[in-house]
């Protein structure tokens, strides 16, 4: 589903790095199990800094709702888990995916991708459909459960049609 989301906004914040960190920063967030999970394992170090910085925000500008995608699964758990543990007064609201017009998940991170890796991309988005096809037609037939490995294999046999696709890390 594609939907684009437009906010009125009087005030645009965007610190630079010096701003954030300073030269002698040394406290952090230090989020428990988050990088134990698959998504961790591959990125040491990086709830550390989601939880870091997202908690920098929130101190700094005192918002009272803040909107996240849930294409980020994990970090929507982490900011929710963060509010809550630090009694911060946000209401965090986790919004649907907005997606380019051939399914890729719109990311900042979109930018590192090669041309090429840019146009073979949305294949991760149509093997999630195809999983999703698979999790419908099963309850349709009234089934009560799907195996997780059974939507693991759909997206795993998708993804094996891009060649450049090399290994699935989570």
């Amino acid at each position: 589903r594609n939907r684009t989301i437009s906010f009125p906004k009087d005030h645009i914040f965007a610190p630079s790095s010096d701003l954030m960190y300073g030269k002698n920063h040394v406290t952090f967030v230090e989020p428990m199990g988050f990088g134990e999970t698959n998504e961790g394992k591959s990125r040491p170090g990086f709830f550390r800094g989601v939880a870091t910085v997202v908690t920098k925000l929130f101190n700094i500008v005192q918002p009272t709702n803040a909107y996240f995608g849930q294409k980020d699964a994990v970090q929507c758990v982490l900011i929710r888990r963060i509010v809550e543990d630090l009694d911060m007064d946000v209401n965090v609201k986790i919004m649907d995916t907005v997606r380019e017009s051939d399914g890729l998940a719109m990311s900042s991170r979109n930018a590192y991708l090669t041309q090429e890796e840019r146009e073979k991309a949305p294949v991760v988005y149509q093997s999630l459909c195809a999983a999703r096809e698979v999790y419908d037609a099963r309850f349709a037939r009234g089934m009560d459960e799907v195996e997780a490995d059974d939507l693991r294999e759909v997206v795993e046999s998708v993804l094996e049609t891009e060649p450049m696709i090399k290994n699935v890390q989570y």
